[in-house]
C-alpha cells in the first residue's frame, strides 16, 4: 500500500532519518512511538508529501486513498455539524447521512447538536467534526496524530471499538498506551534514526527493546575486553624483536574490528516534586449541594440536587461517567473554581486545593519566559531541577526561554501542569492532564503523582493512566454519585456483572401482558377494582423501596472509599457484596415500577 524506502531527512545538524525503511500493507495498524522531537510528526508530513524527503522514495499503492487527522487546528468551516461532516461525499444518500450522525453521536454531539455551525464550537469540538469528516471517507489508510486528544472517555471508548473494526489500515501517533493496544498490532519505533517494526502491543515492544539493549551491551561489553587485551599486548610487547609481526598483525585486527555501538539512552527522569503539608482526615466536603445550567432557548440543566459529596485525606479518585453526566462540574466545585446554586463547599483543616484544567487563560505572564513562570512560587526550587522537570514536559534546552505569550495552547496546559507540581497543594483537582503529554511525560507524571501525599481527584480519558492511579473510582449519572474501590479495570468488571445481571433479571421476567378490559359482570369488575388498588400500594412501596436501596447503596460506597479499609479484603469485599445485592434489586424494582406504570397505575 505505501512503502518508504531509505529516506534521509535533516533539519540544519539534527539528523532525524537515515536510510529509513517502512512498509504498510493493507489492513495493518501500526502505532508510530519515539521520544518527543524525534521526527515522527514529520514522517507523517512526508507521507503526506507536505515535506520532501532529503534522499530516498516514498512510493503509494496506485489508487491508494489517504486520510490524514492533524493533531490539532482543525479548519473551522461555515457550514452547519452535518453538512460539514458529509462535505466532500459524493452521492451521499439516506443511509450514508444516518451513517454521518451516528459517528457523530458516537464521538459525543447530540441530535440537536447537528444543525449547529461549526464556526460556533470550541476547537475540541472542531477536531470531532473534523474526525467524524474523515471517518466516513473510510479512506484505505487513516494517518492519526494523537486522535484521542479532544475526547471524553465515552467517545474515546467508542472510537477504539470503530476503529478496531476498520477495514483499511491504520497508523496513528498515540501517547494513550491503552488506545495503542486494543487498535493497533505493530509498534514502529523510531530509533537511531531508523524505524523498526515490533509486532505486538506495547509492553511487548518494551520487553523486546530491553531484551536487545541487554543484549547489545552484552556484545558490546566483551567485544571492549577483547580490545583491552589486544591494547594490553601491543603495549607490553611491541618493542620486542621476536614478537613484532604479532604485534603489527594485532594492529591491523584492531584498526579493522567494526566496533559496536551503543544505541543512544533515551533519559527516564524520575523526579520528586516537594510534598505538601499534612491536612486533617477529612479534607472537602460538598453538603446539599445544587447546581443548575440556565441555557437560552432550553429548559435550564439540572446537574445536581441536593447533592452531598466528601472527600478523605491520602485519596486517588477518578471521575467518569457519560459526556455531560457532570463531572467537571463537580470537579469545579470542589475546587471552588465554580459556585454552588445553593449548599456549601467545606474545607478541612489546613487545606489548600489547586485546579489544573486545559482551559487556563489569562494565567501566565506573557512578559516571562517558560522558565521565569515555573520557578514562579514560593518554594526557591533550583534552577537545575526546575530545568530537568521542564524538559520531562516537553520543554528541552533553550525552548525554556521563550516567552509564554508564543505558547501554544498545549504548551501552556504542559506549563500550568509543571508550576502546579513545582508548588504543589496539599488536594489537587485536575480535569485531563496527559492530553498534550507523550508516553514518557505521563510516565514522569504518574511516577511524581503516586507519590504525592495529598488528595488527588481526576477526570482522565487515558485507561491506562487512571489504572495506574485511581483507588477508587466515582461513577457519576444522572446527578448521583457510586464509588468503586480500585481502577478503572475494576469499575468495567463490576458493570459489567451488572448489565448481565439485568439482562439475566429481564430474561426470566418478562413484561407482564396487560390487564383485560373490566368486565361487566359485578364480581370481575370488583376483583379489578381491588387488583387496581393492590398495583397501587405496590407502586408506592416500589417507590420507597428504591429511594431506600439507593440510599445505602451510596452509604456502603461511601464507607467503602474509606482509607481504613482498604488493606482489609474482608471488609471490602462484603460491602461490595452487599452493594451488587442492592443494585440488582433496584435494577428489579426499577423494571416492575415500568412495567406496572406502564400499564397506567399510579399512586393516589
Amino acid at each position: 500500500m505505501i512503502t518508504l524506502r531509505n529516506v534521509s531527512k535533516s533539519f540544519g545538524s539534527q539528523v532525524l532519518f537515515e536510510d529509513a525503511s517502512l512498509q504498510i500493507n493493507e489492513g495493518e495498524r501500526f502505532a508510530l512511538v519515539g521520544p518527543n522531537g524525534s521526527g515522527k510528526s514529520t514522517l507523517f508530513k512526508m507521507m503526506l508529501r507536505a515535506e520532501e524527503a532529503d534522499e530516498g522514495e516514498i512510493q503509494f499503492k496506485k489508487g491508494v486513498v489517504v486520510g490524514y487527522l492533524p493533531q490539532e487546528n482543525a479548519p473551522i468551516e461555515e457550514g452547519t455539524v452535518v453538512e460539514v461532516t458529509l462535505d466532500g461525499v459524493e452521492d451521499y444518500d439516506g443511509r450514508i447521512e444516518a451513517e454521518a450522525k451516528a459517528i457523530l453521536m458516537g464521538l459525543g454531539f447530540k441530535v440537536t447538536d447537528f444543525t449547529r455551525r461549526v464556526n460556533t464550537l470550541s476547537g475540541g469540538w472542531a477536531m470531532r467534526v473534523a474526525m467524524a469528516k474523515l471517518l466516513i471517507k473510510k479512506p484505505d489508510l487513516l494517518l492519526l496524530d494523537e486522535p484521542t486528544n479532544h475526547l471524553d472517555l465515552d467517545s474515546l471508548l467508542w472510537l477504539q471499538q470503530y476503529l478496531a473494526g476498520y477495514q483499511g489500515a491504520i497508523f496513528v501517533i498515540s501517547h494513550d498506551r491503552a488506545f495503542v493496544n486494543t487498535v493497533c498490532n505493530a509498534i514502529v519505533s523510531v530509533q537511531e534514526k531508523n524505524l523498526r517494526v515490533y509486532y505486538g502491543d506495547y509492553e511487548n515492544f518494551l520487553a523486546q527493546r530491553e531484551s536487545e539493549k541487554e543484549k547489545i551491551y552484552s556484545a558490546w561489553r566483551l567485544q571492549q575486553e577483547q580490545v583491552d587485551q589486544m591494547k594490553d599486548f601491543i603495549a607490553r610487547n611491541r618493542a620486542r624483536v621476536s614478537t613484532a609481526s604479532r604485534v603489527q598483525s594485532m594492529i591491523k585486527r584492531l584498526d579493522k574490528l567494526e566496533l559496536i555501538e551503543l544505541p543512544a539512552e533515551v533519559k527516564t527522569v524520575k523526579i520528586r516534586f516537594p510534598q505538601p503539608g499534612r491536612t486533617g482526615t477529612k479534607v472537602l466536603e460538598l453538603k446539599d449541594v445544587s447546581k443548575i445550567y440556565e441555557v437560552p432557548g432550553h429548559e435550564p440543566i439540572k446537574v445536581y440536587e441536593n447533592f452531598n459529596f466528601e472527600l478523605q485525606r491520602g485519596q486517588k479518585m477518578a471521575f467518569v461517567g457519560h459526556n455531560g453526566a457532570g463531572k467537571s462540574t463537580l470537579l469545579k466545585m470542589l475546587a471552588g473554581v465554580i459556585e454552588p446554586d445553593s449548599g456549601e463547599r467545606v474545607l478541612g483543616l489546613n487545606v489548600k486545593t489547586g485546579y489544573f484544567s486545559q482551559h487556563r487563560e489569562g494565567i501566565l505572564d506573557p512578559r516571562k519566559t517558560v522558565l521565569q513562570e515555573a520557578m514562579d512560587n514560593d518554594r526557591m526550587n533550583p534552577e537545575l531541577v526546575v530545568r530537568t522537570v521542564l524538559g520531562t514536559f516537553l520543554f528541552p534546552g533553550d525552548n525554556v526561554f521563550k516567552k509564554t505569550a508564543v505558547l501554544s495552547g498545549g504548551e501552556k496546559s504542559r506549563l500550568m501542569l509543571v508550576k502546579l507540581l513545582m508548588d504543589p497543594p496539599n488536594v489537587i483537582l485536575m480535569d485531563e492532564p496527559t492530553t498534550h503529554l507523550d508516553m514518557a511525560s505521563v510516565d514522569a507524571l504518574i511516577g511524581a503523582l503516586k507519590e504525592f501525599e495529598g488528595t488527588l481527584c481526576f477526570i482522565s480519558h487515558d485507561i491506562y493512566f487512571i489504572n495506574a492511579l485511581a483507588d477508587s473510582v466515582v461513577h457519576i449519572e444522572q446527578g448521583k454519585t457510586t464509588v468503586y474501590p480500585g481502577n478503572y479495570d475494576y469499575f468495567r468488571y463490576r458493570q459489567d456483572q451488572i448489565q448481565a445481571a439485568d439482562a439475566a433479571h429481564q430474561k426470566n421476567n418478562p413484561p407482564a401482558q396487560a390487564a383485560p378490559a373490566p368486565s361487566t359482570d359485578w364480581e370481575a369488575k370488583k376483583r379489578l377494582e381491588a387488583e387496581g388498588r393492590k398495583k397501587v400500594r405496590r407502586v408506592e412501596t416500589l417507590h420507597k423501596e428504591i429511594a431506600y436501596s439507593r440510599k445505602t447503596v451510596e452509604t456502603l460506597a461511601a464507607k467503602m472509599s474509606s482509607p481504613e479499609i482498604y488493606s482489609d479484603y474482608r471488609q471490602v469485599k462484603e460491602l461490595g457484596d452487599k452493594i451488587h445485592a442492592l443494585e440488582a434489586k433496584i435494577s428489579a424494582y426499577t423494571e416492575e415500577l415500568k412495567t406496572l406504570e406502564s400499564a397506567n397505575v399510579t399512586a393516589q
